[in-house]
């Protein structure tokens, strides 16, 4: 028998107090505190946020130390949480904040969506945690628990986002304390009504949970249809002479917009070593091939080869290339893949 919205608020209410989770941006709610963190919780798991929020929130503790900030010391400061576009709409939020807001974060979800980066998951989840405001929220977590109690198991396309956003309104709607409902969910998403291995047995929601009783719990929601992704190669050339690395800027658009990388070429196909040099803008001297990584991106599979150089005779051309110490590497905003070429380089040279 099917639980009411009610029914179904109380639950969630009633598990969430002992059982959530101790994590940096449950203390000392702000709306900034809240905004930062569901930012760098898109698309992200808990425990790599958990690596980064503490130092993040040291060093940009408002919204204005943010905007006062480069875009370069944010992105060095992001490394290891990718998605970096999401770094830069949260470096434009900021400035909107200072601007039109008057430094502190606008706490209905109207206003919360006019920031760069902010959508109504976002808006909805600062607006009913931080100022309980009777906000729907629905993210991946929620949308399983919520298809699953109506054993939803229809094509997840826009009118199934928009059924899970009707529940998630109406319970909203029928709880006691928004703030406990809606962050209820997401931990309750998160730790037990789990993609694989839900906890069924002991869920306090069971009896009314329309997917257990049809016995469909491993069906539900239907899994989403993977778009095909785009195989690109990068050919990486690690150049060093003197204690120094030669880095290369990428352009200000794109995959890892603004992040510096070992000089690069991109193709469709993996180059070999003839052709390489022939698309190098440098004339570098005694390319060698060393290994192959792979990284699975959202929607892209990267095969990035690694190479190493000696540098041209006639000195480097072009303003994207920065020759810089070694021991600088650690502090420039390199992408993770950028990151592994030099490390697998490091690896191989020292073996």
């Amino acid at each position: 028998m099917s639980w009411t919205p009610r029914q179904i608020a109380a639950a969630i209410e009633a598990w969430f107090s002992p059982h959530a989770r101790t994590l940096p941006w449950r203390e000392d709610r702000t709306g900034w505190r809240a905004l930062v963190s569901e930012i760098m919780l898109q698309q992200t798991q808990v425990s790599r946020v958990l690596k980064k929020y503490a130092s993040f929130m040291r060093r940009f503790p408002t919204p204005q130390s943010l905007a006062d900030a480069s875009e370069q010391e944010l992105l060095s400061r992001w490394q290891g949480l990718g998605y970096y576009r999401r770094a830069r709409s949260l470096h434009r939020a900021a400035g909107q904040i200072v601007e039109s807001f008057g430094g502190e974060v606008p706490l209905d979800a109207k206003s919360l969506r006019s920031l760069a980066g902010v959508g109504r998951y976002t808006a909805g989840s600062i607006a009913s945690i931080v100022a309980g405001r009777r906000e729907p929220i629905v993210d991946g977590n929620v949308a399983r628990l919520l298809a699953r109690l109506e054993c939803d198991d229809r094509e997840q396309d826009r009118a199934f986002e928009s059924r899970r956003w009707c529940q998630a309104e109406a319970l909203v709607q029928a709880c006691v304390d928004p703030a406990l409902l809606n962050e209820g969910m997401m931990e309750f998403g998160a730790t037990v009504c789990s993609p694989s291995s839900p906890s069924c047995e002991s869920c306090p929601l069971q009896a009314g949970c329309g997917a257990y009783a049809a016995n469909r719990v491993a069906a539900v929601p239907r899994p989403k249809a993977r778009a095909k992704r785009a195989v690109m190669h990068h050919h990486a050339v690690v150049v060093r002479s003197r204690g120094r690395v030669l880095l290369q800027q990428r352009p200000d658009t794109g995959l890892w917009a603004g992040m510096w990388q070992a000089p690069t070429i991109e193709s469709d196909r993996r180059l070999d070593i003839g052709r390489l040099a022939t698309e190098l803008p440098q004339a570098f001297r005694s390319l060698t091939s060393m290994a192959s990584l792979v990284r699975q991106l959202t929607h892209r599979t990267v095969h990035v080869h690694v190479h190493t150089a000696a540098p041209p005779r006639g000195g480097i051309r072009g303003r994207e290339y920065q020759w810089v110490d070694e021991s600088e590497l650690a502090h420039r905003p390199l992408s993770n893949a950028a990151r592994a070429v030099f490390d697998q380089e490091a690896a191989i040279s020292a073996s």
